[in-house]
């Protein structure tokens, strides 16, 4: 962790875990080779359970929770060695050009079916 992803306390600011999410998030629409625009959020929320420090490492899990037609909801964890430091949840619905809710596009739904099995 940076040390411009803490807060005056010198703990994470709580936007940092919301970032991190979003990141991973990225990561599937690169594996599938899609942009990473026309997926704004419907719903977020994030409990936490532990602080982090500047200079601490974190690992962030993702998973699919449902996959509507035109929306996907995520869950993940924020791991801090073994111990978790926050849960979350997010909700994206995929917008056409004319920013309408749109089909997920089928190339990301292949990759994200594989993740549904396993919600943390």
């Amino acid at each position: 962790m940076a040390f411009s992803e803490t807060d005056a306390s010198g703990r994470f600011h709580y936007t940092s875990a919301l970032k991190w999410a979003e990141n991973a998030e990225h990561e599937l629409y690169r594996a599938a080779g899609l942009p990473i625009v026309g997926f704004p959020r419907r719903a977020v929320s994030a409990t936490f359970e532990r602080p982090f420090v500047d200079g601490d490492e974190y690992v962030v899990e993702l998973a699919v929770k449902r996959l509507g037609n035109s929306s996907i909801s995520y869950t993940w964890r924020i791991l801090d060695g073994d111990a978790v430091a926050v849960t979350g949840a997010h909700t994206v619905v995929h917008l056409d050009g004319s920013g309408r809710p749109a089909p997920v596009p089928q190339a990301l739904k292949d990759v994200l079916e594989k993740l549904t099995a396993e919600v943390p």
